[in-house]
């Protein structure tokens, strides 16, 4: 694939839905050998189960000469995302780049454009989920100003699954100085 054609990011097509899978299970396929065999096959049926269910308000696709390269979901609330209240402003979910594009600023696009969507939501934040076995998304996040939210974090069975922040009106992301 040609990396210097540009990256154009919008809202995903609903016939795009089984690309929109394709690249996340492509993207989060790593932790197929880290996962017990059951979870990774139940992980998997959650994720096609988001890709084609009617909660998020936004599922935004990064795309490179009219292919998905990118996508995240974007939800108004832990409510409308994980069915539990206690988030009350956007939460972003199942980020995913593909495999053959990492490290191309895509995840940082997808980010922002869901930050920018937030804001036009009326939202001061920004929010999301991970867990220590996506170490490098962690940096990712890290790097672009998500803050630890303890107050925010569930438990998966045995895992924790860390809750962050980011806070849309200081957030250098916005500005695009990161």
């Amino acid at each position: 694939m040609d990396y210097s054609q540009e990256v154009i990011v919008r809202e995903a097509y609903e016939h795009e839905q089984e690309a929109i899978a394709n690249v996340i299970l492509d993207a989060y396929g790593q932790y197929a050998t880290i996962l017990p065999e059951q979870r990774w096959i139940d992980y998997q049926d959650s994720i096609r189960k988001s890709v084609y269910g009617d909660g998020p308000e936004a599922r935004i696709v990064a795309v490179i000469q009219d292919k998905i390269v990118g996508s995240a979901q974007l939800f108004r609330s832990s409510e409308t995302a994980y069915g539990h209240s206690g988030i009350q402003s956007p939460v972003i979910r199942l980020l995913a780049v593909a495999s053959d594009v990492r490290g191309k600023g895509i995840a940082t696009l997808l980010i922002q454009d869901a930050a920018r969507r937030s804001l036009t939501l009326g939202a001061t934040t920004l929010n999301l989920h991970t867990s220590d076995m996506m170490a490098s998304a962690v940096k990712l996040y890290e790097r672009l100003g998500f803050e630890r939210a303890f107050d925010t974090d569930v438990h998966n069975g045995d895992v924790l699954v860390k809750g962050y922040c980011l806070n849309l009106l200081e957030t250098p992301l916005l500005s695009g100085v990161v």
